[in-house]
């Protein structure tokens, strides 16, 4: 291990070569029948998708400019509380699963705001995920200018209202699959240089301990406004159509706990060998971050990028325009939901900065959060056996709404 090691360090072809051979291999790995269809891993690949989009790149650089060497810890904390936040979804998933028609007043009018509420954080989440697909598109171009990355997300707007509009979205949709793989087969890539860069940083007695910039509640409401960036797992609950209830909650439990493995492990490799005030902080900083790492990744983190966010982008649109037609008993045509969709996008997009609009989008899931955890508290206190559940899931609902509230985005 350690003489292999060595010749990677030493050899920076090897380490591309190495790079690379791990993306492919991954790539066969989850391509091969028994992974892909297994009724499990189906399922848990929808919210993978959801949760590991772009803004796994964007997080590493803002909690290490942030957070310093203390990166690592704030990254697992919002692990944990999205965790947290699922445990009401899982609740509400498997109360539905049990007894569907036996729901008190009070939980199917939380359950329609919620409905609404998470309609509009698709809208924000779509200008997350294009504004930072335009940014990454850009990247490497002559054209790496914001003016040109909002033309080029104004352009997939586009794209997709017209798409959406006179086609629909079920043959893009089958992809989702496939980006999974390209993501996770990528991120594999990345881990292992990111490794290797790590070891040799040790070795060399060259390992950085960053200062924390951001303190008491300011970084607080900070991680408050980075709750998108694990957002995402509340689709297991959605899908009812095509999985038993046990098979849902086990999709969002195994998604959310390998998502967790890789952006933890992300950030501590990551924090301790980049010196946060040796690179600007923009939306693709880590970009620049990578060239020193090995000269193949950044190549592979935009294809990554692009994958994610479009993927996640048609996935959140599809959804947004199916929820307002289903709340609006069709009075509202799900394109017509898209039209809506793209006009707010449009409007974010050449008004704020993509940091303010991460901001803007994680408070608008945690709108939707605190509302899941306020059903799931009311349910529990109608079962006595399940009060103790319904008092972490009012403190959860508590926190949502702080969330709501408090959260700031990165340049605040």
């Amino acid at each position: 291990m350690v003489p292999l090691l060595s010749r990677l360090v030493g050899d920076p072809v090897i380490l591309n070569i190495a790079i690379v051979a791990v993306a492919v291999a991954s790539t066969m790995i989850l391509f091969r029948p028994k992974v892909a269809n297994a009724i499990t891993w189906r399922a848990t690949t929808t919210p993978l998708a959801s949760i590991i989009g772009s803004g796994f790149l964007v997080l590493g650089p803002i909690l290490n400019a942030s957070y310093g060497f203390y990166a690592p810890l704030v990254m697992a904390a919002l692990c944990g509380v999205a965790y947290l936040f699922g445990s009401a979804i899982r609740f509400n998933i498997a109360t539905l699963g049990s007894s569907p028609n036996h729901r008190e007043p009070v939980e199917q009018v939380l359950e329609t705001i919620s409905s609404w509420s998470l309609a509009f954080a698709y809208v924000i989440s779509v200008a997350y995920y294009l504004n930072l697909f335009g940014a990454f598109a850009v990247r490497l171009s002559p054209f790496d200018d914001p003016v040109y990355a909002k033309l080029v997300t104004t352009l997939v707007f586009c794209v997709i209202l017209a798409v959406g509009w006179f086609r629909g979205f079920k043959m893009l949709e089958r992809l989702e699959y496939t980006s999974v793989v390209a993501k996770l087969a990528i991120i594999a890539g990345l881990l292992v240089g990111l490794f290797v860069y790590f070891v040799d940083k040790t070795v060399d007695g060259a390992l950085v301990l960053a200062p924390v910039k951001r303190t008491g509640w300011d970084a607080v409401t900070l991680a408050f406004g980075l709750l998108i960036t694990v957002q995402g797992f509340e689709t297991s609950r959605y899908l009812g159509a095509h999985y038993n209830v046990r098979t849902r909650i086990s999709s969002m439990v195994l998604a959310q706990t390998v998502t967790a493995a890789i952006y933890v492990t992300y950030i501590l490799l990551l924090s301790y060998v980049f010196d946060p005030t040796r690179y600007v902080l923009t939306e693709t900083a880590v970009i620049g971050m990578m060239h020193a790492v090995a000269a193949v990744l950044p190549l592979m983190l935009i294809a990554a990028a692009l994958f994610a966010q479009f993927s996640a982008a048609i996935a959140d649109t599809s959804g947004s325009g199916g929820l307002f037609a289903e709340l609006t008993g069709n009075r509202l045509e799900a394109r017509h939901g898209y039209a809506l969709l793209v006009g707010v996008g449009l409007a974010l997009t050449w008004t704020a900065h993509i940091f303010e609009i991460i901001g803007y989008a994680s408070r608008s899931f945690a709108f939707y959060y605190a509302l899941q955890a306020l059903i799931a508290s009311v349910s529990a206190f109608r079962h006595k056996r399940d009060r103790l559940r319904g008092g972490l899931f009012l403190l959860l609902t508590i926190l949502g709404w702080m969330i709501v509230i408090f959260g700031q985005s990165i340049e605040s």
